[in-house]
C-alpha cells in the first residue's frame, strides 16, 4: 500500500480557519483586537469551511496540499476569475451574513493582489505536486443539508458524495464509477451504518469538483473530489469521539483501492 500511495495526491482546500491578519481587518476592524469577538469569529470561519478535512484525508505515504488560509479569504476550489456570491473571494457565509462591514468592497487591484498572493501559490504547488501521480483526490465536507448559499438550500444531504465529472466531461474514467462508488461503499461501511441517509452517490448534490476539473484537464491525471457530511462527525461543532480515527482509516482503505483503478 505505500508505494501505491506514494503516487496519490490529496488536496484539502478548505480546511484552514485561518485568515491573514490584513483581511481579518478588513472583515472586522477595529473588533479583529478584542480576543472573545475575534475568536468567536474565526471560530464561526473555521466551522463554515470543511473543518477537521486535513484530519480525515491525512494518509502516511501519501502526498498532500493543505490550504493555509480559510476558504472566506480566497476559495482555493472556484475558478480564479469566478465572481458570483460563492466564488473565489466571498462577501458573505454560507448562511448569507455579512463577511465585511456595511458598503466594505473590493476593487480590482485589491482582487488582483489577494488572488496572486493566495489562490495562485496553491495552484502553483497542486500543479508541481502533480508530477508522477497517478491519482488526485481532493477531499471535502459538506453541512448536513444545503446552507442558505448554495444550489440545495435546505436539502437533506446524503452521507458521502463522489464528484468524478459528468459523462461528457468526466475527471475519472467513466466505466469505473460503478466500481468507485462500490469500494466507497465498502470502505465506509462501518460509518455509514450511523447516518441517517447512508448513501454514497455519484453527482448528488454535486456532479464535479473545481479542482479536479481544472488539473485533470492541464494534466491528464485522472482525479475526482469526495464530500463527507459533517453531519458523521460533528455535534454542535465539535467532533464526536472516534468519529474522526474511524473516517480517517475508511479513506484510507477507499483510497488504496481507487489507486487501482486507474
Amino acid at each position: 500500500m505505500t508505494a501505491d500511495l506514494q503516487t496519490l495526491l490529496v488536496l484539502t482546500p478548505h480546511s484552514s480557519g485561518a485568515l491573514p491578519a490584513d483581511v481579518l481587518l478588513d472583515m472586522l476592524g477595529p473588533a479583529a483586537f478584542e480576543s472573545q469577538l475575534r475568536e468567536a469569529f474565526l471560530r464561526r470561519i473555521f466551522l463554515d469551511g470543511d473543518p477537521y478535512t486535513d484530519l480525515i484525508y491525512a494518509l502516511s505515504g501519501a502526498h498532500h496540499v493543505q490550504a493555509p488560509w480559510s476558504r472566506f479569504a480566497a476559495d482555493l476550489n472556484r475558478e480564479r476569475d469566478d465572481t458570483d456570491d460563492n466564488g473565489v473571494l466571498k462577501m458573505m457565509g454560507f448562511d448569507r451574513g455579512a463577511l465585511y462591514p456595511p458598503g466594505f468592497r473590493l476593487s480590482a487591484e485589491q482582487r488582483e493582489t489577494r488572488l496572486r498572493r493566495l489562490w495562485d501559490p496553491f495552484d502553483a504547488q497542486v500543479q508541481a505536486e502533480l508530477a508522477g501521480t497517478r491519482l488526485m483526490i481532493v477531499g471535502h465536507a459538506m453541512a448536513p443539508s444545503g446552507p442558505a448559499l448554495g444550489p440545495d438550500t435546505g436539502t437533506p444531504r446524503p452521507a458521502l458524495c463522489l464528484m468524478p465529472g459528468t459523462p461528457e466531461h468526466p475527471t475519472f474514467p467513466v466505466d469505473r464509477w460503478p466500481a468507485l462508488q462500490a469500494a466507497c461503499e465498502e470502505a465506509f461501511a462501518g460509518v455509514l451504518s450511523s447516518s441517517p441517509d447512508p448513501r454514497v452517490t455519484i453527482g448528488e448534490p454535486w456532479t464535479t469538483d473545481t479542482l479536479s476539473q481544472r488539473h485533470h484537464r492541464r494534466s491528464g491525471v485522472p482525479a475526482f473530489g469526495i464530500e463527507v457530511n459533517a453531519g458523521l462527525y460533528l455535534s454542535e461543532g465539535e467532533p464526536i469521539e472516534g468519529t474522526l480515527r474511524g473516517l480517517n482509516a475508511a479513506f484510507g482503505h477507499f483510497a488504496a483501492h481507487a489507486l487501482t483503478l486507474v
